[in-house]
C-alpha cells in the first residue's frame, strides 16, 4: 500500500475532545497537499465513548482507522500499536488535545525535507510560542522534571515530552517495534533509539497551548525517570552482570574471614587501622544522628580534639552508610564499604576499558580485575578503604576524555566538577595520584599524537575551568577547615625511607599466591604499604605487550605512565640493588611541593595498576581475535601464567580481643562525671588504639585522651600520627614496651597530676595485656594508691582519695 502520511492519535477517555480533533486533522490534511494519508486512532482501553466516536468517524471516512487495546496500558503501548499499524512514508504522532495545532506539521515536514529522520515539536526552543501557560507551580514542576529527563537520558534535546513528532516512517516503525516502555517514557526511549542508530533528530520550535483536562501530571515526569531507570536495568547485558557478580564474589572472598563475624574478627595486618576506621564510621554516624559538625570531634585527643576533615574519614561513604552503622554497627559498615567499594571499583574500570579501549568483555574484565585487585590494592585492602574504594577515578577519567571530544563541554565540565567534589570526600591523596597519572598519560599521548592534542586542549581546558568553578565553591569550606581549622597541620612526616626499592617492583607481595612474608617485609614499610610488588612475570609480560603493540599511540602513553609512576615511586633517592650506588630519583622535584610533601611516595606505584590492566586488556583482545589458533589459545594462556603468581589470597583474620565487661556492660558510667574522660592505660596512640574499639562498643558514650589520628605537633604544626607527646603517656608507653617499672619520683607524680588534669581524667582503666603487672605497679605509684579490679579491668577512680605527692 502506498501512503504518504500516517497520523497516529493515542486516546484514553477523550470523548469530549476526540470528535473536534479528528475533524480538525482531516480538514487540514484535505486542505494541504499531503498526498495519500491515513489517520489512526488508538483507543487505549477507554471507559467512555472514545472508541465509539472513533468508530463513527471511521465509518464516515475510510481513511480513519480505529485500533483498540483490550485495556488501558499507557501511552507508550498505544503509540506502539498505532505506529506499527501505519503504512506512511512519514508518521506523525499527535496528542488528542492538539495542544500543538495540526498546522505546525508544515514546520516539521520542512525539517524532514532538510535531511533529518525525525522532527520533534518543541516548546523550549527559541521561536516557540506558548498561547496559554499552565499554572505556575505545575509549569515549574514540569520544567524541573523535563530538565532531569533530558540531563539523564537525552542530552541536547530541550523538550522530550512534547506530543507532536514527525518521523521517517520506516525508521519510526523500526524504533517503535524495538520499544519496551508502555508509559510516558516512550518519547525518550524512541529518541534514544534514534540517537544510537545515528539518525538525525531536529528540534523545531512550535506553537503550543495548555489544554484543560491534560492527562500529563507534573509527577508523571518522575514516572518517566522510573521507567527509564527500569529500562536501563533491563538493557544491561547478562555478561556485564556476570562480570559484576564475579567481582563482588572475589571481593567477598577477600574479606571472607571478617564476614564470618564482622564484630568479632580482626585483620591483624591492618595493625591498628581497623580500630581507627571503625571509629571513623561510628563518629560520622553519631555526628549525622545528632546533626553535629562532621568535620571535628573531641571524642579523641581531649581536650584538643581531632580535625576529621584532615583525617580521611571518607564522608562520601561514612555519611551514606550511617544507617548501616546505626543498625548493624561500624564493623559491618566498614565491611560493606570495603567489600562493595572494591567490587564497584572493578566494575568502574571494566566500564571505562570497554568504552574507551577494547569492546571484548573478557579482555576488559581481566584488565579491570588487575586494576582493582593488583597487589598494591590488596595490601591497602587490609586497612585503607580510601585507597581501594576508587570507583570515582575511572568516572573522572571518562568525563575528562569526553571533554577532549568537545561535544558537550559545559555539561561534561559540570559533571566532572561534581565527580571531583565527591572524590574529595572519598580520598584526596588518591585523587592527587590519579591526577598525576592522568597528567603523565596526557603529556605522553600529546607527544605521540600532537594533532589530537591540538584539537582537544581547548575544550579540555574550558571544561576543566568549568569543573573547577563547580567544585571549588562546594569544597572550599571543608578544605579551609582541613588546612586552617582547629587541629589542622601542614604536612605529615613519613621518614626518609618511604620510597620503593627497585626490587619491590618485580617481587611478590605477601598475600600474592607466589609471595612470602619475609621478602615483602624486607621491601615495604609495613603490610599495608606494599605499594608495588607486581612480580617479574607481569613486568615481563607488560614489556612484551609494549614491544608488540608499540605502533599504537595509546600503548606508548600507557607505557610512559607505568614507567613514570614506577620511577616516581622510588622516592627522592634510591639505591641500585646489590650495590652501594645511590641515585637521585625524580620524586625529588615534587617532594617539597605543597600537597606532595604529605604523600608516601611509594604509593605512586599504585598508578601502574590500572595502566598495566589496560595494557593486558589490549593484548588479550588482540589475542582472542587472532586468526591463528595458536595465538588464540597460547596467548591467553601466557597471560594467565603471568598473572597467576599475583592472584591474591583472602586477607588474614584473627579473633578479636574481647572488650572488658567494665566497658561493654556500661559499668564505666558510674565513674565518670560530666565532661570527664576515661583514660585507657597506656594512653591510646597509633601503636595501641584498642581504646577506640572500647568507645565504639560503648556507643561513643565517653571521651578519651590520646588516640589514633593525624594532628599537629610543635610550633610549626607539623603533622604526626597520634597526639602530641606528654610525660605520662610516654612513660606508660615505655613501660608496656620494655616491661620494667621505673623509679617514680615526685617530679613524675607532679607531671602525672598535671597530665590527668589536662585530660580531664575521671577514671584510669587497665585491661589485661602484655606487661600488665608492670603497668599496674607504675600507675599505683603515680596516683598514690592501688587499683581496684572491676569488670575485668583494673581501675583507679580519681574521685576517691588523694594523690600522693
Amino acid at each position: 500500500m502506498s501512503m504518504d502520511l500516517s497520523v497516529v492519535v493515542p486516546a484514553y477517555n477523550e470523548e469530549r475532545r476526540l470528535g473536534p480533533t479528528l475533524a480538525a486533522i482531516r480538514e487540514h490534511l484535505e486542505a494541504t497537499d499531503q498526498g495519500e494519508w491515513e489517520l489512526i486512532v488508538v483507543d487505549d482501553g477507554s471507559t467512555d465513548r472514545t472508541a465509539e466516536i472513533a468508530a463513527e468517524a471511521s465509518a464516515a471516512d475510510p481513511r480513519i482507522h480505529l485500533v483498540s487495546g483490550d485495556r488501558n496500558r499507557g501511552k507508550g503501548h498505544a503509540l506502539r500499536l498505532g505506529v506499527l499499524a501505519s503504512y506512511g512514508r512519514r508518521v506523525l504522532i499527535t496528542d488528542a488535545d492538539l495542544a500543538t495545532p495540526i498546522e505546525e506539521l508544515e514546520l516539521l515536514d520542512k525539517a524532514l525535507g532538510d535531511g533529518h529522520e525525525a522532527a520533534i515539536g518543541s516548546r523550549a526552543r527559541p521561536g516557540a510560542t506558548i498561547d496559554r501557560h499552565q499554572h505556575r507551580l505545575r509549569e515549574l514542576l514540569g520544567r524541573t522534571g523535563n530538565f532531569l529527563i533530558r540531563s539523564v537520558a537525552v542530552p541536547g534535546v530541550r523538550d522530550t515530552q512534547c506530543g507532536f513528532k514527525l518521523f521517517d516512517g520506516d525508521r519510526a516503525r523500526e524504533a517503535f517495534a524495538a520499544a519496551r516502555l508502555r508509559g510516558w517514557g516512550t518519547d525518550v526511549e524512541i529518541l534514544q533509539y534514534f540517537r544510537r542508530a545515528g539518525w538525525s533528530v531536529a528540534e523545531v520550535p512550535v506553537r503550543w497551548s495548555h489544554q484543560e483536562g491534560s492527562k500529563v501530571r507534573p509527577l508523571d515526569y518522575v514516572k518517566v525517570l522510573a521507567e527509564l531507570t527500569a529500562l536501563k536495568a533491563r538493557s544491561v547485558r547478562r555478561a556485564d552482570v556476570l562480570v559484576a557478580l564475579l567481582f563482588l564474589a572475589f571481593s567477598v572472598m577477600l574479606y571472607a574471614g571478617r564476614w564470618v563475624a564482622p564484630a568479632h574478627r580482626y585483620i591483624p595486618d591492618s595493625m591498628q587501622d581497623q580500630n581507627q576506621w571503625e571509629w571513623f564510621f561510628a563518629v560520622t554516624a553519631d555526628n549525622v544522628r545528632h546533626l553535629q559538625n562532621p568535620l571535628f570531634t573531641t571524642l579523641q585527643n581531649v581536650p584538643d580534639g581531632v580535625n576529621l576533615m584532615a583525617n580521611t574519614v571518607m564522608l562520601g561513604l561514612s555519611v551514606p552508610l550511617a544507617p548501616v552503622t546505626w543498625l548493624l554497627g561500624p564493623a559491618v559498615a566498614l565491611n560493606v564499604a570495603m567489600t562493595g567499594g572494591i567490587a564497584l571499583t572493578a566494575v568502574a574500570w571494566y566500564r571505562l576499558i570497554r568504552r574507551r579501549l577494547v569492546p571484548h568483555r573478557g579482555a576488559a574484565a581481566v584488565g579491570a580485575a588487575l586494576a582493582a585487585f593488583a597487589p598494591p590494592m590488596i595490601s591497602h585492602a587490609n586497612a585503607h578503604p580510601n585507597f581501594v574504594v576508587l570507583f570515582m577515578i575511572p568516572v573522572i577519567i571518562e568525563r575528562a576524555l569526553r571533554l577532549c571530544a568537545g561535544t558537550r563541554v559545559v555539561r561534561d565540565g559540570v559533571v566532572l566538577g561534581l565527580c571531583v567534589t565527591y572524590q574529595v570526600f572519598l580520598g584526596e591523596e588518591p585523587l592527587l595520584l590519579a591526577a598525576l597519572g592522568m597528567l603523565v598519560f596526557a603529556l605522553a599521548y600529546a607527544a605521540v599524537r600532537p594533532d589530537v592534542a591540538r584539537e582537544a586542549w581547548r575544550p579540555l581546558a574550558r571544561g576543566t575551568g568549568i569543573a573547577l568553578a563547580v567544585a571549588v565553591p562546594l569544597v572550599a569550606f571543608p578544605l579551609y577547615w582541613q588546612f586552617f581549622g582547629p587541629q589542622s597541620y601542614k604536612s605529615v612526616l613519613h621518614g626518609d625511607n618511604a620510597g620503593n626499592s627497585p626490587l619491590a617492583l618485580i617481587s611478590f607481595a605477601e598475600r600474592s599466591l607466589a609471595g612470602a612474608k619475609e621478602t615483602a617485609d624486607a621491601l615495604a614499610m609495613n603490610p599495608t604499604e606494599q605499594n608495588a610488588f607486581f612480580g617479574w612475570p607481569l613486568v615481563a609480560l607488560a614489556f612484551a605487550i609494549v614491544v608488540r603493540l608499540w605502533e599504537r599511540a595509546v600503548v606508548k602513553a600507557l607505557a610512559v605512565t607505568v614507567v613514570g609512576a614506577a620511577l616516581l615511586s622510588l622516592g627522592p633517592k634510591f639505591r641500585i640493588p646489590l650495590t652501594d650506588v645511590v641515585l637521585p630519583g625524580p620524586w625529588a622535584l615534587l617532594s617539597d611541593r605543597p600537597l606532595f610533601e604529605s604523600v608516601i611516595e611509594s604509593r605512586v606505584a599504585m598508578v601502574c595498576a590500572p595502566a598495566l590492566g589496560m595494557l593486558v586488556a589490549l593484548a588479550l583482545a588482540g589475542l582472542l581475535s587472532a586468526p591463528q589458533r595458536a595465538l588464540r589459545y597460547g596467548g591467553p594462556a601466557a597471560v594467565a601464567l603471568a598473572l597467576l603468581p599475583i592472584v591474591p589470597a583472602p586477607l588474614k583474620t584473627v579473633d578479636r580481643v574481647d572488650v572488658p565487661p567494665f566497658i561493654a556492660d556500661g559499668t564505666w558510667r558510674k565513674y565518670l562525671g560530666e565532661g570527664e574522660t576515661l583514660v585507657p592505660i597506656p594512653v591510646p596512640d597509633p601503636a595501641n588504639a584498642e581504646g577506640l574499639h572500647w568507645q565504639t562498643t560503648a556507643g561513643l558514650g565517653f571521651r578519651i585522651p590520646g588516640g589514633y589520628f593525624n594532628g599537629p605537633w610543635g610550633p610549626d604544626r607539623v603533622g604526626i600520627y597520634g597526639p602530641s607527646p606528654r610525660n605520662t603517656s610516654n612513660l606508660l608507653r615505655d613501660v608496656r614496651s620494655v616491661g620494667r617499672v621505673p623509679k617514680i619520683t615526685p617530679a613524675w607524680r607532679l607531671a602525672a597530676r598535671q597530665d590527668l588534669e589536662f585530660w580531664k581524667a575521671g577514671v584510669l582503666v587497665l585491661a589485661p595485656q602484655p606487661n600488665e603487672t608492670e603497668l599496674r605497679e607504675t600507675v599505683d605509684e603515680l596516683v598514690g594508691r592501688r587499683g581496684k579490679w572491676v569488670g575485668g579491668v583494673w581501675i583507679w577512680d580519681l574521685h576517691r582519695g588523694s594523690q600522693r605527692t
